[in-house]
């Protein structure tokens, strides 16, 4: 120990004895729960042999580890609780990733582990601690304080990454929500023995004129804790008086100590950046993640209507272990691809039964709500169910797979013919299957019937949507939108936005499919942008896949040395946006693939979608994290203002440059590998995203600013949850063919949430945020739930949930995250409630 002064004995030190585990990272979940089991019970020896000795425990999955593996051990742990010197922070299931997971993953951190505390330990977490994590998102402070969190405790990014205004600061999401948070200096884990130099190298970090601060100790990584000669190291330290005081403490009694003072520097925006390559690391993890979230989701807003409509009980207990299983999963060096290889063959395992558990919730309350449908007999007709998952109106291609070889004709429930197109089928035989695609318009969280008519396919018919082949390359049209395929490049050399008068592409655009040349370790340490082009795939086929009434296609294949990438882009009638579906075999090693989206803007904003919200961004090729769209809004030559978007199904790292937007298909280091350490050429290694990989993008141009609208989160959520088809037979029923169940107005108020209430007491609970940046008003009808409304303002970026009571007379509240009422509310929360005797279009579901 060095940094010894006598004047600094009226400073305190406080300081944290923690265990920083991961339960998975160079090993697998097993070992993750033995060393957790280790750790605890060396952590209650600890706290038995030091009186003055505190403990604190971050993650509240390792509690339940612990509850359900070791129930001795449990309730020593339980009555430390209670003497307040085993201290529980965090109040998430885990320390997650904080970039990848969803808006309403975070919220699931907090319910599942706050209510978790507050049934075993009779109280909340009321400070925030993800020490680990490469990075947090700007809506943090929201969503920790919605949920009885009002501090923070972090480590990554460090000063080196992101100069903050203090060692402590307020910090501030978009809607101005705020938490005290607190970066840790040096490290949050110890050596065993004596940690004066831990000690040393923490105040060398730390400001000198702060008379209260906080350092943790203890060893980490694979556990450990606070060891006997920590504690005894920690005595003789304070005995030699030339250092500040040292307290025992615990987060807790820290913010209590700085939280009132009134020269608290404030922070607005998010934490970064620190290891920008877990963005895009391991593609496969993270769009299990994605898929798992929006497939939870759907079957609990149709889990909701089924028990509204059908009387369907709310399984509470499925939800609850697919949730608890994704949560697990995006612990940080999960989610963020930075595990070893076979840890990924446990969380395939893990995601695929939360999407098992999911598909069968969803699939038992549709078809609970299809057999109550009235769909009289109508003799050479298959009926069709649309599902549409999203509580507003729906305008999109559907297609459907079914038992014949084709079909002549379809109609909808008023028995007006319906475009329709024959696709391929995923079947390769003769005769016994079919697939149709056709433009379907479905009630706000709703259903719609329609009829599949027996007969000859129907011949191709362009209709509004073309495609043509000139020298000039292929060209897909239809009343909006007008886009050529460079044959030469393989990529557009022209999108045009007939509404807008507008072309939005140079005129030589940039190469589109680049590889980029990466020797960074799996984390990215020390990556700022992907810009070292080592080559482009070059084209080598385009070629029309589809032409009809409802939709035009054109493949592009194209070659980089061991790799192959196909790009299908399809064009629909009415539609103002392109599909891209890319398929990629990929075979190369530390290098990384960008799709890039070149346009002719300039005085450009860039906006990246974030969790629950949206952050512009300096558009200078940094790797930001996005959730489902980036969008580049600026000024054309000519003087006109429109943007360009790109929305993904399951990507994660991007970057603008000037006008341009840059997606990060995937990347290929080694797996676990983190500097300093060196490939040795001769080594036999493990690399990422090997194979095959499929995902879907969307191009979605507009006029003016409307990029910073509502549009582009629900065209995002769209192509994340699409809609479902579902062949059914004929039977009476008291539903409509047509009805919604409940419509958020479409405004730039999104629901993402309908669910049961987690008391099971039969409630309602609605989730919506503010998706533009602009207070408003927004208006929620149920019309499945006694035609209720519900009513209420939103700041800007504001979160608000709602609890719908099951008895009708009961009025609206509006909750916490947790889906408790604050005690400061009204009985309507905030929120106005009415009844309304006629929901939306065809409510027979109410």
């Amino acid at each position: 120990m060095t940094s010894q002064n006598p004047s600094s004995r009226g400073r305190t030190l406080h300081l944290v004895g923690n265990a920083h585990i991961d339960p998975v990272w160079l090993w697998r979940w097993p070992e993750g729960l033995q060393e957790v089991r280790a750790t605890f019970r060396s952590a209650a020896d600890r706290l038995e042999e030091y009186p003055d000795a505190v403990f604190t425990c971050d993650s509240v999955m390792y509690l339940e580890w612990i509850e359900r593996h070791d129930p001795e051990l449990f309730d020593t742990i339980r009555k430390r609780v209670g003497e307040g010197r085993w201290q529980i922070v965090g109040g998430w299931w885990i320390e997650p990733d904080c970039n990848v997971p969803s808006g309403e993953s975070f919220v699931r951190q907090a319910l599942y582990g706050q209510r978790y505390l507050i049934d075993r330990f009779g109280a909340a977490a009321t400070i925030g601690c993800n020490l680990d994590p490469f990075g947090h998102n700007a809506m943090l402070p929201q969503l920790l304080r919605k949920s009885g969190l009002e501090g923070y405790v972090f480590l990554r990014p460090g000063p080196h990454e992101q100069a903050l205004p203090g060692q402590f600061f307020h910090w501030e999401a978009p809607d101005g929500s705020r938490v005290l948070a607190y970066r840790l200096p040096h490290e949050y884990c110890s050596p065993g023995q004596d940690i004066g130099g831990h000690l040393d190298k923490a105040l060398a970090i730390m400001p000198p004129d702060q008379p209260e601060l906080m350092v943790f100790y203890g060893v980490g990584n694979h556990g450990g804790g606070p060891t006997r000669a920590n504690l005894d190291s920690v005595r003789r330290l304070d005995a030699l008086g030339g250092l500040p005081k040292l307290a025992l403490s615990h987060p807790e009694a820290y913010h209590a100590r700085i939280r009132d003072r009134d020269d608290i520097p404030v922070h607005v925006g998010e934490l970064q950046h620190h290891g920008p390559g877990c963005y895009s690391a391991h593609s496969g993890v993270k769009a299990w993640n994605r898929r798992a979230e929006n497939e939870l989701q759907r079957a609990e807003k149709w889990a909701a209507v089924a028990g509204a409509v059908a009387g369907e009980s709310y399984p509470h207990r499925e939800f609850a272990e697919a949730w608890k299983l994704v949560l697990f999963n995006q612990f940080h060096d999960i989610l963020a691809g930075t595990s070893i290889r076979s840890a990924y063959d446990d969380a395939r395992d893990d995601y695929g039964r939360a999407r098992s558990l999911a598909a069968d919730v969803f699939n038992r309350s549709v078809q609970a709500v299809a057999r109550r449908i009235d769909i009289p007999l109508r003799e050479d007709t298959v009926p069709l169910v649309v599902f549409n998952p999203h509580p507003w109106e729906l305008h999109t291609d559907v297609e459907a797979e079914f038992g014949r070889a084709a079909v002549s004709r379809l109609t909808d429930d008023e028995g007006e013919a319906v475009p329709l197109q024959q696709v391929r089928s995923e079947a390769t035989m003769n005769g016994s299957r079919g697939r149709v695609a056709f433009r379907a318009a479905v009630p706000p969280l709703g259903h719609r019937v329609y009829h599949l008519e027996s007969g000859a396919a129907p011949a191709a018919d362009s209709g509004p949507v073309s495609v043509t082949e000139t020298s000039a390359g292929h060209t897909l049209e239809n009343e909006h939108l007008r886009l050529t395929v460079d044959p030469r490049t393989g990529w557009l050399g022209s999108l045009y936005d007939k509404d807008a008068g507008a072309e939005l592409l140079p005129p030589d655009p940039a190469p589109h499919a680049v590889v980029i040349d990466d020797q960074s370790d799996t984390w990215g340490h020390r990556v700022r942008a992907y810009d070292r082009v080592a080559g482009v795939f070059r084209c080598r086929r385009v070629r029309v896949t589809e032409h009809g009434p409802v939709r035009v296609a054109v493949r592009v294949e194209s070659t980089y040395e061991r790799s192959t990438l196909t790009e299908e882009l399809l064009l629909s009638a009415g539609s103002r946006q392109v599909e891209v579906r890319t398929t990629v075999d990929w075979h190369e090693q530390l290098k990384l693939l960008k799709l890039r989206f070149p346009t002719a803007l300039t005085d450009v904003t860039a906006t990246h979608e974030i969790p629950y919200g949206h952050l512009e961004r300096t558009p200078d090729g940094t790797e930001e994290p996005a959730q489902g769209w980036v969008d580049v809004t600026g000024t054309l030559p000519g003087g006109r203002r429109a943007g360009l978007a790109v929305a993904n199904d399951g990507k994660y790292g991007h970057d603008v440059t000037g006008g341009e937007i840059g997606v990060t298909a995937l990347r290929s280091p080694a797996y676990a590998w983190h500097e300093p350490k060196q490939l040795d050429p001769d080594g036999v290694y493990d690399y990422l995203d090997q194979g095959r990989q499929d995902f879907r993008l969307l191009l979605l141009p507009h006029e003016g600013e409307q990029g910073r609208t509502a549009g582009l989160a629900r065209r995002a959520a769209e192509l994340n949850q699409p809609p479902f088809a579902l062949l059914e037979t004929f039977h009476e029923g008291p539903l409509a063919q047509r009805a919604a169940h409940a419509d958020d107005g479409g405004g730039s108020v999104l629901v993402t949430v309908l669910k049961g209430d987690e008391d099971g007491a039969g409630d309602l609970v609605v989730r919506a945020y503010e998706s533009a940046g602009e207070p408003t008003t927004a208006r929620i009808a149920l019309p499945a739930y006694g035609g209720r409304v519900i009513e209420s303002a939103f700041g800007a970026h504001e979160i608000k949930t709602f609890r719908v009571p099951r008895d009708t007379q009961l009025p609206v509240v509006e909750t916490d995250l947790l889906e408790r009422e604050p005690e400061s509310a009204g009985s309507a929360g905030g929120a106005s409630d009415s009844d309304e005797s006629a929901g939306a279009e065809g409510d027979g579901g109410a």
